[in-house]
């Protein structure tokens, strides 16, 4: 039978596993950002720019993460490299980087859907409208703390893969389940944790940006 690992060890690496997902997180909601950004700039330009920003946007909240995945993990060949004097530069994504990129497509999305009601509060002189764009932000960034665990499926060591490879060489399920359990506890602690600050900022934003009567 084999041993339940120790908890010191996995709970160390475990913790360091979420890191990286946090570490995706914010990688694809920055890059999110900047393009959903000027997106956003685009179409509230009218004209043909609102069409096809309205197209693209339609096409990344469809896009599948697994493929995109994939597709960013293999269309350059590993080592791919362009080299100017005695620098190299890679082409190819790391594992990681073709996770956090996978999701770009759903955080631009997301933020071109509100950074437009947000520059459209802010143009009827509302601020604190506007700022129900960070609470959103917030969320949308938490989503993607929980969607970089499709990491595990190429061998990003995050969180999820982490209880993966130690629950593999068990054979009690017992066990398993244990240690399934721990990783739901330290990811939902920590997620829930967020949203409810999350929930208290927009709250608090929400009820100021209401005038009273």
């Amino acid at each position: 039978m084999t041993q339940f690992p120790d908890l010191y060890e996995f709970l160390p690496q475990l913790l360091a596993g979420m890191v990286v997902n946090f570490e995706i997180a914010f990688i694809a909601l920055v890059i999110g950002l900047a393009l959903g950004g000027l997106l956003c700039l685009l179409s509230l330009s009218g004209g043909v720019f609102k069409v096809i920003v309205a197209a693209l946007v339609g096409v990344m909240r469809a896009a599948p993460t697994f493929v995109v995945m994939f597709f960013l993990l293999n269309a350059i060949p590993s080592g791919t490299a362009i080299t100017i004097g005695e620098l190299s530069i890679g082409l190819a994504p790391s594992p990681l980087m073709a996770v956090a990129l996978s999701l770009v497509p759903y955080s631009a999305s997301y933020v071109v859907d509100n950074g437009i009601e947000a520059v459209m509060q802010l143009r009827r002189g509302s601020m604190l409208g506007a700022l129900l764009f960070l609470p959103n932000i917030t969320r949308a960034f938490f989503v993607l703390v929980m969607s970089s665990s499709t990491g595990a499926a190429i061998g990003v060591t995050e969180g999820i893969s982490v209880i993966l490879r130690a629950t593999a060489p068990m054979t009690s399920l017992a066990d398993k389940m244990v240690l399934f359990a721990i990783g739901i506890l330290c990811f939902g602690l920590t997620l829930q944790a967020g949203f409810f600050l999350m929930r208290v900022l927009q709250r608090r934003l929400g009820r100021r940006a209401v005038p009273v009567s």
